[in-house]
């Protein structure tokens, strides 16, 4: 396999199609949501979970078998079914209409993968290992959320809008680099979230 090529994509507004929702679909699906996706469900079952958002309006679900069709206008599909065959099929079909497909927990039929995520607001750390081992990536994860707290999520909305104060400023290019890079320096980060650290247990004794 090539070496794949990391990006964050937008996904709010896009048509994402997943077939199956049983308990791992209900992942992906729950996944999905929080980006805004159109999305889209078909499953012959679906679990409480996924039957409750689309009561909510939060999804699109339709209980019945999967029809090629179901492709047409689709930005990308999740495929979550225990149907090997079926699988390989809607992988295929997805293909020749240049629609990305991620079948889940078959590496060779994504082109694709669910990384393991570390998230602190808008500070996103994603962990893959190509599908080749999800537990590593999982180890991962839980040795980078304990490095980065829950500090980096209020230091990084801060970073943001002073970027924002400092990019609108009459200072020449070099000045802003400088001040940009300072502050996004370790001893600031370190200075900050042990404040925002000091701020949650002052809270919690208070309680």
């Amino acid at each position: 396999m090539k070496t794949l090529f990391p990006m964050f994509v937008k996904l709010e507004g896009r048509p994402v199609l997943v077939v199956g929702a049983g308990d791992i679909g209900e992942s992906k699906i729950h996944g999905l949501l929080e980006t805004g996706a159109k999305v889209r469900v078909v499953a012959l079952q679906a679990s409480a979970a996924v039957k409750e958002w689309a009561h909510e309006g939060q999804i699109t679900l339709e209980e019945r078998a999967f029809t090629t069709a179901d492709l047409e206008g689709a930005f990308m599909v999740v495929v979550a079914t225990a149907s090997r065959d079926l699988n390989q099929l809607i992988f295929r079909e997805a293909h020749e209409r240049n629609i990305l497909c991620n079948v889940v927990d078959v590496p060779e039929q994504c082109d694709f993968f669910y990384p393991a995520v570390v998230r602190r607001g808008d500070l996103q750390i994603a962990i893959s290992t190509s599908g080749q081992s999800p537990s590593l990536a999982k180890k991962l994860r839980q040795q980078l959320e304990a490095q980065f707290g829950p500090g980096y999520e209020q230091w990084v909305r801060e970073l943001g809008e002073t970027r924002r104060m400092v990019m609108a400023s009459a200072l020449d290019p070099h000045q802003r680099l400088e001040i940009l890079s300072s502050l996004a320096g370790r001893e600031a980060a370190k200075a900050l979230i042990a404040s925002a650290a000091e701020t949650d247990r002052k809270r919690e004794g208070a309680a």
